[in-house]
């Protein structure tokens, strides 16, 4: 009799033990990271900020992204499967703002808190938030700068763009050139702005090669371009290459946006002159921390929440506020 009773207490403590277990981890909030891309750095940075806070709330991360910058597919396919293993909130960085809506309104439609980082739908309130950069200003910016350090000379500009309607490749572009005092469309519009300042335009999806080939193309085109705008400092780094390979970098005003680490060390070493920093620690951090909120709570956050934006310079211009790349290298990639 004893040994059966043994077994079957043992039995029953097993059961406590799973029951438990299970319940600890239905209560354990579960969220998924959707990012455009697995490799670029921003996105990089920004699935770290999301694993150290979801660490320290205590949440299941679930991530997942794009091949490419534009992969509407992979994305849709990652938001399925994280739905499927119990993710009550999905953090993501839309690569194609329009043609993602209904597959985040079909999460929505199941409960699923959805929030975007960095970039926001198409319309904006496809979404239940946005945390980001304000984008526009972050154009305005680098305008800003590059008109003051061009000093009066007739402006030849080459804008290398993200690709064609997406909102924060327009937002920046069309800010640049409000910045730089140029006809510009206003925040709200996802088409590219045009003047006759600029010289050439041309997609390079946030790519360093592609930028480099686009900026090469440019060049066969057009001659003394002396401002590149760049969607961001991959880009620019590929667009300095071009040029340096040409023999035609002295003298160019190159900026652009993010304000990552290896962005914040080309402006020191003179490839980069402005950039404008913004912030995916931040995105990611706020990001958990509403999941972490609407899991324990059902409290939703709701609108656009402004994660801050700074211009990074080695030289600062006369009439516009910049920081030193010393700050701009403490705050890479940070919280602030």
């Amino acid at each position: 009799m004893r040994p059966a009773l043994t077994l079957i207490a043992a039995a029953a403590a097993s059961a406590v033990l799973l029951a438990t277990g299970v319940a600890q981890a239905q209560s354990q909030p579960v969220i998924g990271l959707i990012t455009k891309t697995e490799t670029n750095p921003f996105f990089v940075k920004m699935k770290e900020g999301a694993a150290e806070a979801a660490k320290a709330a205590g949440a299941k991360l679930l991530t997942g992204a794009g091949k490419t910058d534009g992969d509407n597919a992979g994305q849709v396919t990652a938001m399925e499967n994280m739905i499927a293993a119990g993710a009550k909130t999905i953090l993501i960085t839309p690569s194609d703002s329009k043609a993602i809506v209904p597959s985040i309104k079909k999460a929505r439609d199941k409960g699923v808190l959805v929030i975007a980082l960095d970039s926001p739908t198409d319309p904006l309130d496809g979404t239940d938030a946005l945390f980001a950069t304000d984008n526009y200003k972050a154009g305005v910016l680098i305008g800003q700068y590059a008109r003051a350090a061009l000093a009066g000379k007739p402006a030849r500009i080459v804008t290398l763009d993200l690709f064609p309607g997406h909102p924060v490749g327009a937002q920046r572009h069309n800010g640049f050139l409000k910045g730089f005092g140029l006809n510009a469309p206003d925040a709200k519009s996802n088409e590219l702005g045009k003047d006759a300042a600029v010289v050439c335009m041309a997609d390079s999806y946030g790519d360093q090669a592609k930028g480099q080939t686009a900026m090469e193309n440019c060049l066969q085109k057009v001659q003394d371009v002396n401002v590149v705008y760049t969607i961001n400092e991959p880009a620019a780094a590929g667009a300095f290459n071009a040029l340096k390979k040409a023999g035609k970098d002295k003298g160019v005003v190159i900026v652009s946006v993010d304000g990552g680490c290896q962005g914040i060390k080309d402006v020191g070493a003179g490839v980069i002159a402005a950039t404008s920093q913004q912030y995916p620690l931040k995105m990611a951090a706020l990001g958990v921390e509403a999941g972490v909120t609407y899991a324990k709570t059902g409290q939703k956050p709701s609108g656009y929440t402004d994660t801050g934006v700074t211009l990074i310079s080695a030289n600062a211009q006369p009439g516009v506020d910049s920081q030193s790349v010393k700050t701009g290298t403490d705050l890479c990639w940070g919280k602030k």
